[in-house]
C-alpha cells in the first residue's frame, strides 16, 4: 500500500511543476499597441464577439432597428432638402409674381384708357363732322318786345349745323348786340336743339329827342327809340347815359322808390348829383337832394305822401317836411 501511494503522487507533482514552469519559459513577449488602435481593436473585437454570441432573433431585430433608423435619417434629409427648395422658390418666385400682378393691372388700366380715348375721339369726330347731332330746332325764351325773327337773324345759326361746330359764346355775343337785349345765353341741348335765353332791357325813364322818344334802362342805357309805355317817367338831364353821374343818381332814386310811389312820378330831374327832384303826376314836388341814405328817404317819402301838401322835402331824412 505504501509503494502505490508514493507512485501515484510522484507524477502529479511532476506535472504541476511542468505546467507552472512551461508558461514562464515559452510565453512570447508582445509589443504594446497604441491607445487608439487598442481601443478600436477592442471595440471591434467586442462587436464581433457580440455578433457571434447573439442569436438569429436578436440579429434580426437589430437589423430591423438599423433599417428603421437609416430610413428615418433619409426621410429627414429629404424633407430638409424639400424645405430648402421651397424657401428658395418662395424668395425667387413670389417677388416676380406680385410684380407681375401689378404690371398686369397697370397694363389693363392703360389699355382701358387707350380704348376710352379712342372711343371719345371717334365719337367727337362723328358728332363734329356728321349731322348725327345737328341743330334741327332753335328754341328762344325770354322775348317780349323783341321778335323771334330778330333773334334768329342776329344768331346766324343755320339749321342742320352739327351742335359741336356752333360757338355758343359767339352766338350769345351776336344776340346781345340787339339794343333791347340785356343779356343772352346759348346752350346746346342734345341731340338736336339749340336754346337761346334772353333777358330784355326794361325801360325805367324816357327822354324826348328830335328823332323820337328814347327809352333808358336802370343802367342808363339808351336801348330803344319807341313810344314809351303808359306812365313811364321822363328824365331831365343834360347828357343821359351809363357814364353820366347825374343820370346814375336819378336812376338810383327811381329804383329805390316803392312801386306805388313810382306810379305817381311823371318826371325826375337831376341838374347835379346833389339836387335830385321828383315831379308827381298831380303836380306835387319831392325834394330829394343827394343819393345819401336813399333807402331811408324812400321809406319817409312813402309815409309823407299820405299827408296833404305841395312840396315834400326828404333831403334830410331825419327832419322830413311837408309844405
Amino acid at each position: 500500500m505504501t509503494e502505490s501511494g508514493d507512485g501515484a503522487e510522484a507524477p502529479a507533482d511532476a506535472r504541476a511543476e511542468a505546467s507552472a514552469e512551461a508558461p514562464v519559459e515559452d510565453a512570447p513577449i508582445l509589443a504594446k499597441p497604441a491607445s487608439g488602435q487598442e481601443s478600436a481593436g477592442d471595440d471591434q473585437q467586442d462587436v464581433d464577439l457580440d455578433e457571434d454570441q447573439e442569436g438569429p432573433r436578436r440579429r434580426e431585430r437589430r437589423e430591423r432597428a438599423e433599417r428603421r433608423a437609416a430610413q428615418a435619417r433619409a426621410t429627414a434629409i429629404e424633407e430638409a432638402r424639400r424645405e430648402a427648395k421651397r424657401k428658395v422658390r418662395g424668395q425667387t418666385v413670389e417677388a416676380p409674381k406680385s410684380l407681375g400682378k401689378r404690371a398686369v393691372r397697370g397694363l389693363k388700366l392703360l389699355t382701358w384708357l387707350i380704348v376710352l380715348t379712342i372711343v371719345s375721339v371717334v365719337l367727337g369726330l362723328i358728332l363734329y363732322f356728321t349731322p348725327v347731332m345737328s341743330a334741327r330746332s332753335l328754341v328762344i325764351t325770354g322775348i317780349g318786345a323783341i321778335s323771334r325773327e330778330e333773334v334768329v337773324d342776329a344768331a346766324k345759326v343755320a339749321l342742320g349745323t352739327p351742335l359741336l361746330q356752333i360757338n355758343t359764346d359767339q352766338v350769345a355775343d351776336r344776340v346781345a348786340g340787339i339794343r333791347r337785349v340785356a343779356s343772352a345765353r346759348v346752350q346746346r341741348e342734345y341731340p338736336s336743339t339749340l336754346r337761346i335765353t334772353i333777358v330784355e332791357r326794361i325801360p325805367i325813364v324816357a327822354k324826348d329827342y328830335p328823332d323820337g322818344t328814347h327809352l333808358f334802362d336802370k343802367d342808363g342805357v339808351d336801348f330803344a327809340t319807341a313810344p314809351p309805355p303808359p306812365g313811364l317817367p321822363y328824365i331831365d338831364v343834360d347828357q343821359p347815359g351809363p357814364s353820366d353821374q347825374p343820370t346814375r343818381a336819378a336812376l338810383e332814386v327811381m329804383t329805390a322808390l316803392r312801386p306805388e310811389v313810382v306810379a305817381q312820378v311823371s318826371r325826375v330831374a337831376a341838374p347835379s348829383v346833389a339836387s335830385v327832384t321828383l315831379t308827381l303826376t298831380d303836380g306835387r314836388t319831392v325834394v330829394w337832394g343827394t343819393t345819401d341814405r336813399t333807402e331811408e328817404k324812400a321809406e319817409k317819402l312813402a309815409a309823407l305822401l299820405t299827408q296833404p301838401g305841395h312840396v315834400y322835402d326828404v333831403s334830410s331824412p331825419d327832419l322830413p317836411t311837408v309844405k
